[in-house]
């Protein structure tokens, strides 16, 4: 796989907690298998390449259409918060990336929730919630915050809450191995087309 593949495979990630976090905060809901594997991203420490930390290409599909919608010539007006989440969740992973402390906590602590949901049948409503934590003790801390809109009907309730904070930390992985892989944020602005043709094809690429 290319580089540039790679990279947006990762960015897929990182939209794709985007639109879920949206989708949880607007309707309550989001489809579970993309949720599922987003979560899941967390725990894949040792991936042998990009695509298995999602599970395959696959595990990112809404995250690529996604990138198809927002990025292309026309954009989709209603994915307009989905984008201030992408470029919030760039930003503050910037801000994440400089703490170096910051990091080694999160990784410690993601290290125990993967063993605890692993070792004791972790339900996923107290996973969240395990996630949920370690984003409130940690990224919600720095100075730059995400500011999540939609149904405070859904916002208020910590079952929905706590599903958006364990997305939100899950973005922040994908940015962290996006820029890893060489990602920019002028380059995301100045490749808008590119990343929405690849997307595109991978997306149908991939698609059953």
């Amino acid at each position: 796989m290319s580089q540039f593949q790679d990279q947006l495979i990762a960015l897929a990630g990182v939209a794709q907690c985007a639109r879920l976090v949206d989708r949880i905060a607007v309707n309550g809901q989001c489809p579970q298998a993309f949720m599922n594997t987003s979560i899941q991203s967390l725990f894949a420490f040792d991936a042998e390449d990009v695509a298995a930390i999602y599970q395959g290409i696959d595990g990112v599909r809404l995250g690529l259409q996604t990138l198809e919608a927002a990025m292309g010539k026309s954009p989709s007006p209603e994915l307009s918060n989905t984008l201030r989440y992408v470029f919030g969740i760039l930003h503050l992973e910037r801000k994440f990336q400089a703490d170096v402390k910051m990091q080694t906590t999160i990784r410690s602590r993601l290290e125990h929730t993967a063993f605890k949901a692993e070792h004791f049948n972790d339900n996923p409503r107290s996973l969240a919630h395990n996630l949920a934590g370690i984003y409130q003790d940690t990224l919600s801390q720095l100075s730059f915050r995400i500011k999540v809109t939609g149904n405070s009907e859904y916002l208020g309730q910590e079952l929905y809450a706590d599903q958006i904070r364990a997305l939100l930390l899950a973005g922040i992985r994908s940015a962290f191995l996006w820029r890893q892989l060489g990602g920019t944020r002028w380059r995301l602005v100045l490749q808008r087309n590119k990343i929405a043709t690849l997307a595109k094809q991978l997306s149908n690429l991939h698609s059953h």
